[in-house]
């Protein structure tokens, strides 16, 4: 009886959730996530005014990328973020999903999911991708495992960088 629960609360919330492009209105709050998920997966806290920027530049700036929110009764529940990178390979974008925060209160409900079948939805009504790809925390397997079950596979490229 109780997994029946579960599954029609999920099932509500699911129906219930609204996804749209990020507006200038959301910066608030898609700062405050931004800030949520840096603290939760690196310990990390981000500069606000430089945060700040970098969120509205993107809201700004429509050729560099674009956010998605989920909304439930008119309350963001959950972002992500979506950056283009060009492959003169494939002639398509890459898109490159990050700064994805669902409120702890809101996962393993189906939202990411949503997100990221828009974001799919999004690329084909654009031309399509060369692929859609992410970065996930080596000891993020609750998120792995996410990304997995919905057709993501690990890649095998690793990742250099310098700072």
């Amino acid at each position: 009886m109780h997994s029946s629960v579960k599954s029609n609360e999920k099932s509500n919330i699911q129906s219930s959730v609204q996804l749209r492009k990020g507006q200038q209105s959301d910066l608030a709050a898609l700062v405050r996530f931004n800030q949520a998920m840096a603290l939760e997966t690196e310990n990390l806290s981000l500069d606000e005014i430089l945060l700040t920027k970098g969120v509205n530049a993107l809201l700004s700036e429509p050729e560099k990328g674009f956010y998605l929110v989920a909304e439930v009764e008119g309350e963001i529940v959950g972002s992500l973020m979506v950056t283009f990178e060009w492959s003169d390979w494939r002639a398509l974008n890459y898109y490159w999903i990050q700064s994805v925060y669902i409120r702890p209160e809101n996962r393993r409900q189906g939202i990411y999911g949503k997100l990221y079948q828009q974001v799919k939805t999004i690329a084909a009504q654009n031309g399509g991708a060369a692929s859609f790809r992410l970065y996930v925390e080596q000891e993020n397997t609750k998120a792995q495992q996410t990304y997995q079950a919905l057709g993501m596979e690990q890649s095998y490229y690793l990742m250099y960088e310098e700072k």
